[in-house]
C-alpha cells in the first residue's frame, strides 16, 4: 500500500518561477529518497507557506523521509513543520485517476 506524506511549513518566499530555479537542485535529490515515487510543490505566497505532498512505496519510507526533511528545514531556521502521513486507497484512488504508481 502506497502511503501519502504532506508537509507544509512557513515560508517567506521566493516563489514561483524563482523558487524553482533555487530549489531545482534539492527537487533532483528527491528522486533518490529510498521509495519515493513522486512529489507535488506546494506554495501559497498569500498565506507565506511552502511545501509538498510526496508519495512513497511504504510508510517507513515516507517516516524516514519527513524526519530527514524536517532536519533539513530546521537547519534553515524553519520551524512550525506541519506533516500527515496517510495510507493511500489504491482502489478508489483509481477511480478517480490519482497517480498512485
Amino acid at each position: 500500500m502506497a502511503t501519502l506524506l504532506q508537509i507544509d511549513f512557513p515560508f517567506a518566499g521566493p516563489f514561483g518561477e524563482e523558487m524553482a530555479q533555487a530549489f531545482a537542485e534539492l527537487a533532483a535529490t528527491i528522486n533518490d529518497e529510498p521509495g519515493f515515487m513522486w512529489k507535488i510543490w506546494t506554495e501559497s505566497q498569500s498565506a507565506q507557506q511552502a511545501g509538498g505532498i510526496y508519495l512513497f512505496d511504504t510508510e517507513e519510507n515516507a517516516r524516514a523521509y519527513l524526519k530527514k526533511h524536517t532536519a533539513r528545514l530546521n537547519g534553515f531556521g524553519i520551524s512550525g513543520i506541519e506533516a500527515k502521513v496517510f495510507d493511500v486507497n489504491e482502489s478508489l484512488s483509481a477511480i478517480t485517476r490519482g497517480p498512485i504508481k
